[in-house]
């Protein structure tokens, strides 16, 4: 179903975001990322799955719930109080929507992620024979932007944080029997070591795509 490409691109994303960054003994470098993918469904059908500021929870599989604390939905100034099935929570705050555009901008005012400065947009666009392009830009740094953060918020820790994610839905759909696919730059054995995991832990086969 197209709508888990969608969330698969999320994942992805968060992954290969957080494992651009730097050293942790150096000064914060200002990250950014961007992912695209190509949906087999009308724009518009895809725009109206994904445009509610307060509707995350209803299609992403790491949210317990999603409800706006301030403001009016989808109208910018609107702050939303994120619930993860894991625990902890994130507060995100709506930055611009344009419905026409099929766009809207957003930053992490706090939360559990080891993170600064977050922003991220999330863009919409029509292509030929209904099909449509969905894509997602963050910038970001660490969250501790000095020269020598602690353990808990330095460029590892937010390379975790993302992996718990990604290991979550990928985690979900092993056990649903499906596709799995993790786009992400592991290139050391450790980085692999818990994907190997995982899949074994679903009785299938890890299999590495390499491009040089």
């Amino acid at each position: 179903m197209w709508i888990n490409k969608a969330i698969r691109l999320m994942a992805s994303a968060a992954a290969v975001s957080f494992l651009a960054s730097a050293a942790s003994g150096a000064a914060a470098p200002d990250l950014h990322v961007k992912k695209s993918v190509t949906l087999a469904a009308p724009a518009d059908k895809v725009w109206d799955a994904v445009k509610n500021f307060d509707g995350l929870a209803a299609w992403h599989p790491a949210l317990a719930s999603d409800e706006i604390v301030s403001g009016t939905n989808n109208t910018p100034g609107a702050v939303r109080l994120l619930t993860l099935k894991g625990g902890g929570t994130i507060k995100e705050k709506l930055l611009e929507f344009d419905a026409a555009g099929h766009r809207f901008r957003y930053s992490i005012v706090e939360g559990v992620l080891p993170v600064s400065h977050y922003t991220s947009t999330l863009t919409v666009s029509a292509l030929a024979n209904d099909k449509t392009l969905v894509t997602w830009s963050g910038r970001f740094k660490r969250k501790n932007p000095g020269d020598s953060p602690p353990d808990n918020e330095n460029d590892q820790a937010a390379t975790n944080a993302a992996f718990d994610v990604l290991h979550y839905i990928a985690g979900k759909r092993l056990a649903a029997g499906r596709l799995t696919v993790v786009d992400a730059t592991s290139v050391q054995p450790e980085a692999r070591r818990s994907l190997i995991a995982l899949a074994k832990e679903h009785d299938v086969l890890p299999v590495a795509v390499v491009l040089d």
